[in-house]
């Protein structure tokens, strides 16, 4: 089994919280992780029918069924719960009764915010990093099989090809998922959304064109990424808020949780597509910015990171906000080191003054450098960033 970085994040906060909720996408390995790390409790799912039943119509019988702590999977499949664990949690006042497991975040989040505000942790559990596979012996091999194959568990797990799996996830998202959380007459347009969507991974988000493409409305594709977000398929990467006296873009930009998901919506059937694809430097940017997220979110930290482009153009693919000020990162897809690849620090640098030793540049070859106009990492050393 691949060990998950969030464990000892986890546990630690099992130690402080009365309950702690694992969220994250369908198949990212929450029910092996939660077991795992909780081995000791007793262990319920919500996707049962039966087990739901008594959830949602007796929640006070239910609770009381288990003396032992309790993990209850896929929560937000009964919502009711949520103020009777309030109850019990205040009137045995001990850390670590509950854990909760979640896919839906848009469900789940709000009747946490009602029912548990202040005695419950939150932490989200992404499909593998990098790093993790690097540790169980697991890394890829290359680039592109990094981006085609993604990071989901079953992937690795059986040994099953993406082109195979990425099909029957996706069906099994849009067809349950998406009935649970919102009701959409006509699948298929939902399904040709986020193709649409994934067309455009590592761009600046435009909804009104993707609604014309789509044939919607401006407030359906909103409402629709929204559900995309709240479901951990995509998310938005928000502009650096600080002016530098520039006019700056104010749309954040979209990119997809797993690079291998956004491959199968755009039609890739084998890694050696990814060499020669026309969104070849968008989803190396969009493999780069995930795993920065993930570096993160595994440590049970809120993500810090940022991009930064003005009205003319000039762009900063990441700034991390740290101790040490921001740090800004460019994104490059090929393989051999370039100088024209620091030309759009050396601008910010300039601009914000900021010295540009504390820039890198991490681009799709292997070699790692130190240089006056800042460092480069190679692809799989991305999180160095971090140290």
């Amino acid at each position: 089994m691949v060990k998950r970085i969030l464990a000892a994040k986890a546990k630690y906060l099992a130690g402080k919280f009365p309950v702690v909720a694992v969220l994250g996408p369908r198949q990212s390995g929450k029910t092996t992780f939660v077991r795992d790390v909780f081995s000791g409790y007793d262990y319920v799912s919500l996707e049962d029918l039966d087990t739901r039943s008594q959830a949602v119509n007796d929640p006070r019988e239910f609770l009381g069924r288990f003396k032992k702590k309790l993990i209850i999977d896929e929560a937000q499949r009964a919502p009711e719960l949520f103020s009777y664990i309030q109850t019990v949690v205040d009137k045995r006042k001990k850390e670590g009764i509950y854990i909760l497991t979640g896919s839906q975040n848009i469900l789940l989040h709000e009747k946490l915010s009602q029912s548990l505000a202040g005695r419950v942790a939150i932490l989200n559990l992404l499909p593998f990093s990098m790093e993790e596979l690097r540790l169980a012996g697991l890394g890829p091999s290359s680039v592109e099989s990094a981006v085609y194959n993604g990071f989901y568990p079953r992937i690795y797990d059986k040994k099953i090809k993406p082109v195979d799996w990425y099909p029957n996830y996706l069906r099994t998202y849009v067809e349950r998922d998406i009935r649970l959380i919102k009701n959409i007459s006509d699948l298929n347009i939902f399904q040709k959304f986020i193709k649409m969507c994934a067309a455009r991974c590592g761009q600046i988000l435009n909804l009104s064109s993707l609604a014309d493409d789509c044939g919607m409305t401006h407030n359906t594709a909103k409402a629709w990424i929204s559900i995309l977000e709240a479901t951990y398929i995509v998310f938005l990467l928000r502009p650096h808020h600080k002016n530098f006296n520039k006019r700056l873009i104010k749309m954040p930009k979209l990119y997809f949780y797993d690079t291998g998901l956004a491959c199968f919506l755009l039609g890739l059937t084998h890694q050696k597509e990814v060499a020669t694809h026309y969104l070849r430097g968008a989803l190396f940017e969009n493999l780069i910015i995930s795993e920065i997220m993930k570096y993160r979110l595994n440590r049970g930290e809120e993500p810090n990171c940022y991009f930064w482009r003005d009205k003319t153009g000039n762009e900063i693919d990441c700034l991390l906000e740290s101790s040490r000020g921001l740090v800004p990162i460019e994104i490059k897809a090929g393989h051999t080191i370039n100088q024209d690849y620091f030309s759009g620090i050396n601008y910010w640098s300039n601009l914000s003054g900021a010295a540009p030793s504390s820039a890198y540049v991490v681009y799709a070859g292997n070699e790692n450098q130190k240089r006056t106009t800042g460092h480069v990492l190679g692809w799989e050393n991305v999180t160095d960033v971090f140290k």
